[in-house]
């Protein structure tokens, strides 16, 4: 359940002497000396476990080579975890932020290594089935907790503009898709540009939003069915809740192993709560009578994850990709635009 260690990719090494004298000047506590290992996940984000005599530091910088504008802003995961962390949210402890790229090579900060259980696959195969319902429980309490927090009242006002989410992240996702010439078209993510724009609902609910809200985002208790540790904050910003929870929910209507995905299981017969039910959890929780367009939620929500992708082939083809797994994760590309094209279909 883990995600797997290995030593420091060559593309991803760093002068660690450098960043040893950096942890002793700028986080508290600190003990040298300083064994580095790289987690083979982050597909956008090279991320290492910072081993020590008394304890273990997680860093996550952004990747070398050329990057897209706005891209990897690893900067504002630390601002967001910084004040979620104040609020007792389950974040790990931030313990700084280095902006200069002359240490390792780019910016980067660090953070407390927490403990747990990490799942790879949203079907919780690891645990009971009698345990099952409360892991997914505690996925959407979390989630709706998040949406719940005032972002002027823990200094989060300005994490991104208010306002006309859906048609600014439509307008970004086309963006980045089309200006990555590397990774090519997609029929189906152009003829999404075409329609996302044009059946935008009313409505613009505003909160903090995590923009990749998933088991494998997450940290579980040792024994416990309880999330202890939001991971990955990199796309959060200010938004529309339900987007964000829109792109949570798409567990349910991706196909087993099309990332880690629930369409077509026995749901009953795992005690997995159905998408009704999980829909009615969230909405109980965050006072809303339920959500309509859910069509076009889970159709940008696909669309958005089709463009995340596009970029990390570009990136793949650039050679700057930061996970040995992004060229499985592109394989998915042509089937994840399908899908999404199918939301706007009913």
């Amino acid at each position: 359940m883990a995600e797997a260690l290995a030593g420091v990719r060559a593309e991803h090494r760093f002068d660690e002497a450098a960043l040893l004298r950096w942890m002793e000047n700028h986080v508290t506590g600190f003990d040298g000396p300083l064994a580095v290992e790289q987690f083979s996940g982050g597909q956008s984000n090279p991320t290492y476990r910072l081993r020590t005599t008394e304890r273990d530091y997680v860093l996550r910088r952004k990747p070398p080579g050329i990057l897209l504008k706005g891209a990897h802003a690893v900067d504002r995961e630390y601002r967001v975890i910084s004040a979620l962390h104040a609020t007792g949210f389950p974040v790990p402890r931030p313990f700084g932020l280095c902006l200069d790229e002359s240490v390792i090579g780019t910016i980067f900060y660090v953070m407390e290594m927490v403990e747990g259980r990490n799942f790879w696959d949203t079907a919780f195969p690891e645990v009971s089935r009698e345990e099952r319902p409360a892991y997914f429980d505690a996925m959407n309490a979390t989630i709706a907790r998040l949406h719940a927090i005032d972002p002027s009242a823990i200094g989060l006002g300005d994490f991104g503009r208010p306002g006309n989410y859906f048609e600014r992240q439509v307008g970004r996702w086309s963006r980045q898709y089309l200006e990555d010439a590397d990774a090519g078209r997609v029929p189906a993510m152009d003829a999404l540009i075409e329609w996302l724009p044009a059946n935008i609902p009313p409505g613009d609910d505003v909160s903090i939003v995590h923009g990749d809200f998933r088991c494998d985002n997450m940290l579980f208790h040792p024994t416990e069915p309880r999330v202890i540790a939001v991971l990955d904050w990199e796309l959060s910003t200010l938004g529309h809740p339900l987007a964000d929870f829109a792109y949570h929910l798409m567990i349910y209507r991706m196909p087993p192993g099309f990332s880690t995905g629930l369409a077509g299981l026995d749901l009953p017969a795992r005690n997995i709560p159905s998408e009704e039910h999980y829909i009615a959890d969230y909405c109980r929780r965050t006072n809303r009578d339920g959500i309509e367009r859910l069509d076009f939620h889970l159709a940008f929500s696909l669309f958005r994850l089709g463009a995340i992708i596009h970029g990390i082939k570009g990136r793949m083809i650039r050679g700057t990709a930061s996970s040995p797994n992004a060229a499985a994760a592109v394989e998915q590309l042509e089937r994840i635009a399908e899908l999404a094209l199918a939301q706007t279909r009913g």
